[in-house]
């Protein structure tokens, strides 16, 4: 069995009462695993909120050393997230990081989520590019430590870092990828867990993808009773994978679009600013420097200044004017 603990602690939080919530909530859900003999529990490590990332990471390892102490045996399991804004644990090193800094390693681990690592750009598809990823995952982090899998397919496409999960075969993972996954060897004794969508109440969609992942055991890339499943899987899919990059790029453009208008808005700024500074340079007195002479005093006109006058006039307008597009 494999709980997952809640979506809500954090425990990379530097703030102190909301770190401590955090913690709170997560021991909670530790002494219950071991209360009810589970022997793993998968959480998300959590977010730096914009914080130093080695900084959340160590949090979250200092949480785990105090946790550990305070309980017997479950094992503390860390997923592998898809990478949106500041998550910890879209990159393998991530996971190697807080590992490092756990005192006791017999007590944590990693699970695998298909979809988070494919969005995070760790590219399962084809058996050579798995194979890659596979063998990555057994310098930075080692195999010893991988406890668990969630296997989903994935709604949005290669490292798009959007963590939406989608039913097996029908999404921009396909078919291949988990075909992959049911032929690796180290794979065999680890719990596997479905965290796929559901069409209404109807559960018996678990049933059936259960079975289906089943039938991959043992079949090569190029059977022929594989490939014709892949490509029937991956036709009941093809339309809703087309409405999200249809979204996507819609956004893309926007987002384009967005960034062009502030672009523009800056270059304005700067030319009114400029154009202001130049006028008020214009309507600027004449400075005059009077000298004592014998027998009268002599005036000099700002345009017979010398040459270091002059530069460092234009040096102050010029540092102005960076200066105020620097701001926007």
């Amino acid at each position: 069995m494999l709980p997952h603990g809640s979506y809500l602690v954090n425990l990379a939080q530097k703030d102190k009462e909301k770190a401590t919530k955090a913690y709170t909530s997560f021991i909670d859900d530790l002494k219950r695993a071991e209360l009810l003999d589970i022997g793993l529990f998968n959480f998300h490590p959590g977010s730096s909120l914009g914080e130093p990332r080695d900084e959340a990471i160590e949090r979250i390892a200092n949480a785990l050393n105090r946790a550990h102490k305070e309980t017997s045996f479950v094992k503390t399991v860390l997923e592998t997230m898809a990478g949106q804004g500041n998550v910890i644990g879209c990159k393998f090193e991530d996971l190697r990081d807080i590992i490092a800094l756990v005192e006791d390693k017999s007590r944590v681990g990693v699970c695998i989520d298909t979809c988070h690592s494919f969005s995070a750009g760790y590219d399962l598809r084809s058996p050579e590019a798995y194979g890659a990823v596979m063998k990555e995952f057994d310098e930075v982090i080692g195999f010893k430590y991988l406890s668990a899998l969630h296997l989903n397919d994935s709604k949005a496409p290669f490292n798009s870092h959007r963590d939406l999960h989608q039913n097996i075969g029908l999404g921009f993972l396909g078919l291949s990828a988990f075909r992959n996954v049911m032929n690796t060897k180290e794979f065999h004794d680890l719990p596997m867990v479905l965290e796929t969508p559901l069409a209404g109440d109807d559960v018996s969609v678990w049933a059936k993808e259960i079975k289906l992942l089943e039938s991959l055991v043992g079949l090569e890339a190029d059977d022929p009773t594989f490939l014709a499943l892949e490509k029937e899987y991956a036709d009941k899919g093809a339309a809703e994978r087309k409405v999200v990059l249809d979204k996507l790029e819609k956004k893309e453009v926007e987002k384009e679009e967005k960034e062009a208008k502030k672009k523009e808005k800056v270059e304005k700024k700067a030319a009114k600013d400029k154009l202001k500074d130049d006028k008020t340079k214009k309507k600027t007195p004449k400075k005059t420097t009077t000298a004592a002479k014998k027998g009268g005093k002599a005036t000099k006109d700002i345009s017979d200044s010398d040459s270091s006058e002059l530069s460092e006039l234009e040096t102050e307008s010029d540092s102005d004017a960076s200066s105020c597009g620097g701001k926007h």
